[in-house]
């Protein structure tokens, strides 16, 4: 009997350990579960994971970037009434509001049918996994593809460029792909690169490397760019984001040195640290306020 108990506990043992190693069933996605979806991988298998809490960042919240604001809007509403739109490519300083905007789109038009999914850089490779099963679908989805960079041979760089202009299945008409990145090319751009470049009859004509890297990002019809903030746009987007936390202000000039001194202690201007400092002021004044009770 003793020896049948042990053969049962091994047995026991033995199956807890293999069901660790089989993935978990998942429940078929519903679509109309959440406005936003992430794209996983787990033990090899991709899947899209519903996100539940989106960020609630509104476009009317975001200083100081009117003009890209204004364009990226105008596209997205081309997009969701089915007329003609672009890819888009959102480049330039960090902190400047990119993802922001994105994510601020979802929020300004979900219920027109606009959906979300992002895709982290790596995962590109599994797009046509990604986009199959959205073409017959009735909302309108922009892959959000954040903080994108490459470097050479990357296989997620032959994927991207092949679904925006290139491979031999059809991106869905219900989809387009909007990307943020600190390189306007999306590579590493290296000065021996543009030595191969020739002058024939006053025309420039690129070395082969420098042609790859500026193939992928032309292939995005609509470029924004975005630029470091001055001191006046970081000081008004940092009073922008006091006045929406519902800070009420009485020494205006006390707010502004502590603005300054708190970006100079980061080294950046940047819409990011505008909303860390705004934050922190916040936290700090109504701590103080809560103590006094």
């Amino acid at each position: 009997m003793d020896k049948l108990e042990q053969v049962f506990t091994h047995a026991e043992r033995l199956l807890e350990r293999l069901e660790a190693l089989v993935p978990p069933t998942r429940r078929a996605l519903c679509w109309d579960d959440a406005i936003a979806f992430r794209w996983r991988r787990d033990t090899g298998e991709g899947y899209l994971e519903p996100v539940r809490h989106p960020h609630r960042i509104r476009l009317q919240s975001l200083r100081n970037i009117e003009q890209q604001v204004a364009e990226i809007d105008r596209n997205t509403r081309q997009f969701l009434a089915g007329l003609p739109a672009n890819n888009v490519l959102l480049w330039g300083s960090r902190g400047t509001g990119k993802s922001s905007l994105i994510k601020a789109l979802l929020n300004e038009y979900a219920e027109q049918g606009l959906r979300e999914i992002q895709v982290e850089g790596h995962d590109l490779v599994d797009l046509p996994q990604i986009m199959e099963p959205i073409h017959d679908r009735t909302e309108r989805f922009i892959l959000f593809c954040d903080d994108l960079s490459f470097e050479a041979g990357d296989p997620s760089y032959k994927a991207l460029k092949a679904a925006l202009d290139g491979s031999l299945t059809a991106t869905p008409d219900n989809l387009l792909i909007y990307a943020t990145s600190n390189r306007r090319h999306l590579l590493p751009e290296y000065l021996s690169e543009n030595e191969a470049a020739r002058n024939i009859d006053g025309e420039i004509h690129h070395g082969e490397a420098v042609e790859e890297k500026i193939s992928l990002s032309e292939r995005f019809g609509l470029w924004l760019s975005f630029y470091p903030f001055n001191q006046e746009n970081y000081l008004d987007i940092c009073f922008s984001w006091l006045a929406e936390l519902g800070v009420t202000i009485n020494k205006p000039e006390a707010v502004r040195q502590a603005a300054l001194c708190f970006a100079l202690a980061r080294g950046s201007r940047s819409g990011r640290v505008a909303w860390q400092f705004a934050r922190d002021w916040a936290g700090r004044q109504y701590l103080r306020e809560k103590e006094k009770i």
